[in-house]
């Protein structure tokens, strides 16, 4: 499969502004409509004003106190030499509203929770007992009544930035990819960028992390399929340059997407998503339009590690500290949480950057997979990644 004829080559002379003459993307796609992105970004936060207007104020409140907390420990751990764990003082590594799991309830791991009320969810590092949960949300948050509300409890250890690890030229969507100074990542999708000279450039969508090497990458280093941790080699494994990325924030500030971009070779890339099935390769393309994610969502992805899994969303709003390696934390809001709908994990390590897209006729994307916790998958929500990286998805 070949998009050469309708996407600029990143090893043009002047990789950052390719000449007119080398190819303007029009031909195929059409201009993209603002109006359109701003609407979708409308309508997701209108839904989740509505999930949330289902909750209880006090929960709300709650929930905003750990936010404060976490925000707060995360900045002095910037500044300090102990773990977030000693800075915090707390188990606490996240905080969102959702419904409780049956296996939370049924194990004891919650306080309060109902099946099918929303309540509060506290990620943890330890399992904690009811009474261990509610004296972790009290010394953080003060000891308002949390002897009634709903507290379910999901222990995660600490979260990190997280086998179709072969050689696939032109490379699909859920494959082993990275920065030639990583370990190796996933190969989320294609895309293209919103506007000129970007508009005519094929990209591919990971991580930051995957990508960029967590901020300490540069414009146009080597991108390889499959990842250094696969076998790739620079330059014989080389399908793009790494092009644009958000920087993550390690100083304490709030971070809600870890994504970049490379410009790919048009020749070395496909638009189909591969998974493995019995040792067959099974290519199938999603949609490109995303949707606004809900709870209990059924979702599908497809990585480097785990292949081919479904999941379901627990959490639309978590806030969550997040460990890079090397001593660095960020920190994170607006993030979906996952979990596996069978007894397999939804993803594990070098899952980073797949694409998540409904489980149902449309596959819509709905999120970018980015990091994990025990048996919980957390997600940046894809409106927040298109905005942030000013593109449109190619699938």
């Amino acid at each position: 499969m070949s998009n050469s004829s309708q996407f600029t080559n990143p090893d043009n002379p002047n990789p950052q502004a390719p000449s007119s003459s080398s190819g303007t993307g029009t031909e195929q796609f059409l201009p993209p409509d603002i109006d359109e992105a701003r609407l979708q970004s409308e309508a997701l936060e209108q839904s989740l004003q509505e999930a949330l207007a289902e909750v209880d104020a006090d929960l709300l409140s709650l929930k905003s106190e750990i936010e404060k907390s976490l925000i707060a420990s995360t900045r002095a751990f910037a500044v300090s030499e102990s773990s977030v764990q000693e800075v915090g003082g707390s188990n606490i590594v996240g905080v969102g509203i959702g419904f409780p799991e049956p296996r939370s309830i049924l194990s004891g791991l919650s306080a309060n929770a109902v099946p099918g009320k929303l309540s509060l969810n506290v990620y943890t590092i330890d399992t904690l007992s009811p009474d261990q949960l509610l004296a972790e949300v009290a010394s953080v948050a003060g000891t308002r009544a949390l002897s009634e509300l709903p507290i379910n409890q999901i222990p995660t250890g600490h979260i990190d930035a997280y086998n179709q690890r072969a050689r696939f030229r032109p490379a699909p969507g859920g494959v082993s990819v990275g920065h030639f100074a990583i370990t190796a990542g996933t190969l989320g999708a294609l895309a293209t960028g919103n506007r000129a000279p970007r508009s005519s450039r094929l990209l591919i969508l990971s991580n930051n992390h995957v990508l960029a090497n967590s901020n300490s990458a540069r414009v146009n280093d080597a991108i390889l399929q499959p990842g250094p941790a696969d076998g790739g080699r620079n330059p014989a494994d080389q399908i793009a340059v790494l092009e644009s990325w958000v920087p993550i924030n390690f100083s304490g500030g709030v971070n809600y997407v870890d994504c970049a971009t490379g410009w790919a070779w048009p020749d070395r890339v496909r638009p189909e998503l591969k998974y493995e099935n019995g040792g067959r390769e099974v290519y199938f393309r999603i949609g490109s339009t995303p949707v606004v994610p809900a709870l209990n969502q059924i979702v599908g992805k497809t990585g480097r590690t785990t292949n081919l899994t479904q999941g379901r969303i627990t959490d639309l709003s978590a806030t969550i500290r997040v460990g890079y390696g090397g001593g660095r934390v960020a920190l994170f809001q607006d993030q979906l949480t996952i979990v596996g709908t069978s007894s397999t994990l939804f993803s594990a390590g070098g899952d980073s950057g797949s694409l998540i897209w409904t489980w149902d006729s449309r596959w819509a994307p709905v999120g970018l997979l980015f990091a994990g916790g025990g048996s919980y998958t957390f997600a940046n929500k894809i409106q927040r990644v298109l905005a942030a990286l000013d593109i449109r998805l190619y699938t």
